[in-house]
């Protein structure tokens, strides 16, 4: 599933939590203390270095805002991107960076700026960068939800969509609406059945497409979270910021602590939140990941069971096979949906899994498992639809095919069959729940293997000398970002850990004030907490 983050409403901590540091010393309930300096360990650059003199036309460019309106896309975007203040620009990058004077590339910026209207004493404080997550979410979306919500505080609230995401351009393109829908209503039984050859074969064909359609095996080649991380520092800099501000969530924080390392006396606050882990291989994460799943789908049963009319029984123990039990005849009789597409064994498991990111979700889908019992798939494929950015007029997002595409340049591609096979029997035993209980087979290598594209990171924990203090927030029972990824990029960062309890995706600026307050003091004040905060959530 990757470390897309679909975010909904996000509340407006950051605005009450920044007024109240700027007006007092002291919020009721904040588990903060007086301000910390900088550790004597890792000094504070005073300014940032100057960038190449042959990348000074990208770092002195004058951004040209404007209305967001025309680059809205459905009707959400066109009631967020239309508010008053909000306002839109386009980033002008290298496309490489080793060839500043060649191709470029143009990133879509969206701005809340800050009113002034908070109060006396007020002051701006300058950018605050927002990333969702992904890699493929749109910082041009979450920006605009957190202004629709006052989540601005005395900061510009900014997102940006990174190079090939969403509204920049050239975007990443991997395959058509119509493919899309076929693709997912394909039977998982008789893709096995085809075998391997037939299952690299299309693979190939996939990634030539992609290459074509998205402009270039270059375009593929520099979507990488490096060539991310230099974008942000250009945009800093244009966006007039001496310094960094940066909140980012699950793949957001891959973003952070690349940037941490690459540009650590150019960091003024970062708060990462939903840590990808940066030394695991690529099959070490899908395993963590599937795992975490399969926590969280126990969490959801569990408390399922304790209602009647639970789809999956009342008896704890055999959840996992009345689920299975519910979605494995799927691979032969899809259920139909409303519109007259049918429901995939792929595509409910897919909505379980977007499902399980958070628990407020766990009543929809105890709703859309009842109806699939009935052998009604309607509300199921809506959330899957939503997982795959799949309008009410079949439009798909490219968030899905830049997943694919940065996870590809950024790490190590699968390229051994039988490691594949391998990884593909170990997720069926770590999460039993999403196990098809079809036969392994061989380990066909998928497009990602195909891709004309060399990776440009590896395995690793960062080292960022210089680095102010930060914040990393991370979840007991993160599904998608294990908790333990947390821990090691605070220690690797030495940042301050925030530990939340609970059984969810990312916690900052949620409703939590425990993780709010301090998040909020940080941000606005640099305030850190003395020791890890152990919030919690209802649900912990």
């Amino acid at each position: 599933m990757g470390t897309r983050r679909t975010r909904g409403a996000v509340v407006a901590a950051l605005a009450a939590a920044g007024a109240a540091v700027l007006s007092s010393c002291a919020v009721p309930g904040m588990l903060l203390t007086a301000p910390t300096p900088a550790p004597a360990a890792a000094p504070v650059v005073a300014g940032p270095a100057a960038p190449p003199v042959a990348l000074e036309p990208f770092y002195t460019q004058v951004l040209a805002w404007g209305p967001c309106l025309p680059l809205a896309d459905g009707d959400r975007e066109r009631e967020l991107f239309g508010a008053p203040g909000v306002e839109c620009a386009r980033l002008t990058v290298p496309l490489d960076y080793d060839e500043p004077g060649g191709r470029t590339a143009e990133i879509g910026v969206l701005r809340a700026r800050w009113t002034g209207e908070r109060g006396e004493g007020d002051r701006r404080i300058g950018s605050l960068v927002l990333n969702p997550g992904g890699p493929g979410g749109s910082g041009m979306d979450l920006a605009a939800s957190f202004a629709a919500q006052g989540a601005a505080g005395v900061f510009d609230i900014v997102g940006f969509d990174p190079r090939g995401v969403g509204k920049s351009t050239p975007t990443i393109d991997c395959t058509t609406d119509a493919e899309w829908d076929a693709l997912r209503a394909e039977s998982a039984r008789e893709v096995v059945a085809e075998g391997p050859a037939a299952a690299e074969e299309q693979a190939r064909q996939d990634a030539e497409r992609c290459v074509q359609r998205s402009g270039g095996a270059d375009v593929l080649a520099h979507s990488g979270t490096r060539d991310v991380a230099r974008d942000m520092d250009v945009l800093r800099a244009a966006l007039g910021d001496e310094k960094l501000t940066y909140l980012g969530y699950s793949y957001g924080t891959r973003i952070g602590s690349t940037y941490a390392e690459m540009f650590p006396g150019n960091v003024r606050a970062m708060v990462l939140d939903g840590a990808v882990d940066p030394t695991q291989t690529a099959a070490e994460s899908a395993l963590a990941q599937m795992a975490g799943f399969q926590g969280a789908f126990d969490a959801y049963a569990a408390a399922c069971t304790q209602h009647d009319g639970c789809p999956l029984g009342a008896d704890r123990s055999r959840t996992t096979a009345a689920f299975q039990g519910l979605t494995r005849p799927l691979l032969d009789h899809p259920a139909p949906v409303a519109d007259g597409r049918t429901l995939s064994y792929g595509d409910a498991v897919t909505a379980v899994i977007a499902s399980l990111y958070n628990p407020a979700a766990w009543p929809d889908l105890t709703k859309g498992l009842v109806a699939l019992r009935a052998g009604d798939g309607t509300p199921l494929m809506a959330e899957a639809d939503r997982y795959y950015g799949r309008g009410p007029d079949g439009h798909y997002g490219n968030d899905q095919e830049a997943l694919m595409v940065v996870n590809c340049v950024d790490g190590d591609r699968m390229t051994d069959r039988a490691q594949r096979a391998d990884l593909q029997r170990r997720a069926a035993q770590v999460a039993p729940f999403a196990d098809p209980g079809l036969p392994v087979g061989d380990g066909a290598l998928d497009t990602c293997a195909m891709l004309p594209v060399t990776p440009t990171s590896q395995p690793h924990l960062p080292h960022a000398e210089g680095l102010p203090p930060t914040l990393v927030i991370s979840t007991t029972g993160d599904p998608a970002t294990p908790y333990r990824a947390g821990v090691d990029l605070a220690a690797a960062l030495g940042a301050r850990l925030i530990t939340v309890e609970g059984t969810r995706h990312t916690a900052a600026l949620q409703g939590n004030s425990c993780v709010d307050s301090a998040v909020g003091a940080y941000l606005v004040k640099l305030r850190v907490p003395s020791e890890d905060p152990h919030c919690r959530f209802a649900d912990g």
